[in-house]
């Protein structure tokens, strides 16, 4: 069996009511940057902020009663997890779900809140599924798989048809791929109603899976990845003959572009998005001549990042923009010259966020020392001024790369 468009209409009756009907809107900010008209389709906005819902709901109100005494067993790197809990919650169908011991504790408490047994186990997707597997098969639980079911496709599907009601001369659907449920529903929806629409996928470049399966290479697929919801192993034996036929091309996206994709989201739309929600724009950003001139669709798909993870990518984005930097400065140890430092940078306009001495190294002078000083600045230009002006003072200074070394 295959998936049909007549099947995805169904799905849209089943959630209706159930789910919601998110929003797509139009971003300027993202179409300044890419050069692309964008429009953002925001799934974030579910109640388990992200697009998992539908084929949840979608797979699990097609079990019979008997089925559903029996209970339901997924595994998931949280997303399916919690909309798996939630909806079976609501159908008073007892569900056990398994993720990876590496997902966000995020999700795992948001799964728990909302009724189902967690089991941890595995560092991927894949070790994962060997265990929900095995329980299932103790236990007689019915399978909900996550991506590589034509139920759970047809619901995912749902989101292109209210995409395409919303600006039906899109041009390019930009959908990220883990075991290619989301672009394999949303493929087989677009190109019903729009034949001649453009189909893009994009994968963690950590874990090219479908490009593998596509282009029969054998590219490493592994690692720690910040879109851990598509750090998939092996794609769906239903997906990969929808991806094959509809799908024009794959991007990869580093680790880079998802979090800058990411930070985009928060600082320019106000809008929160994890690793994984945030790949297709992150494809844009890894080949924006791919996209320019187009009208470009992108699917939100999830929100569930941890906060830790969140903060981290602010501040380092902030470093790759220059508006933080670190300086190393090379100055004599008597009294008096910090606040000469501190009054020179105060009168740039630059804000000083950490100071450290370090007077203990081999490679310091035992009259001199060296200072490292992180500032808030403007812009790589701004920095600049500064480092010229504390070396017209006499204070030699370098910026000091990430990892420790300096750049001149």
């Amino acid at each position: 069996m295959s998936l049909t468009y007549s099947a995805i209409v169904e799905a849209r009756a089943i959630i209706a009511g159930q789910v919601m009907r998110t929003p797509m809107l139009p971003a300027p900010p993202l179409s300044a940057i890419t050069g692309a008209e964008v429009f953002v389709k925001y799934e974030n906005m579910q109640v388990t902020n992200s697009f998992k819902e539908r084929g949840a709901l979608v797979k699990l109100s097609s079990l019979t009663g008997e089925e559903r005494r029996r209970g339901v067993i997924a595994m998931s790197a949280g997303n399916h997890a919690q909309a798996v809990a939630l909806h079976a919650s609501r159908l008073g169908i007892p569900a056990t779900i398994v993720m990876p011991e590496t997902t966000p504790f995020v999700k795992i408490a948001a799964t728990r809140s909302h009724g189902a047994t967690v089991v941890l186990d595995g560092e991927t997707l894949s070790e994962s599924q060997a265990r929900a597997e095995a329980i299932q098969a103790a236990e007689n639980r019915v399978w909900v798989h996550p991506y590589d079911d034509l139920a759970v496709m047809a619901g995912q599907g749902t989101i292109a048809c209210e995409m395409l009601e919303d600006v039906p001369d899109l041009d390019t659907l930009v959908i990220p791929i883990g075991g290619g449920g989301l672009i394999g529903g949303n493929a087989v929806a677009a190109k019903a109603i729009r034949p001649e629409i453009e189909i893009i996928g994009v994968e963690a470049a950590l874990y090219p899976s479908m490009w593998n399966a596509i282009r029969d290479e054998q590219r490493p697929v592994g690692g720690p990845t910040l879109a851990e919801g598509i750090a998939v192993k092996i794609v769906g034996r239903s997906t990969l003959p929808v991806v094959r036929d509809h799908v024009a091309d794959i991007v990869l996206a580093s680790e880079s572009d998802l979090e800058r994709a990411v930070n985009l989201y928060l600082t320019r739309l106000k809008t929160i998005a994890e690793g994984a929600g945030a790949a297709g724009l992150a494809a844009m950003l890894a080949s924006p001549e791919r996209f320019r001139g187009r009208k470009v669709g992108l699917i939100l798909c999830g929100g569930n990042i941890d906060p830790r993870i969140l903060a981290s990518i602010m501040v380092r984005e902030l470093e790759r923009e220059s508006r933080i930097a670190s300086i190393r400065i090379s100055i004599p140890d008597r009294p008096g010259v910090l606040g000469i430092i501190a009054t020179l940078i105060g009168r740039l306009g630059a804000n000083i966020l950490q100071v450290e001495h370090r007077r203990l190294f081999l490679d310091t002078p035992a009259k001199g020392t060296k200072l490292d000083v992180t500032l808030e600045v403007r812009d790589g230009s701004h920095l600049h001024e500064i480092l010229a002006a504390l070396e017209a003072e006499g204070l030699p200074a370098a910026r000091i790369e990430t990892g420790g070394g300096q750049l001149g």
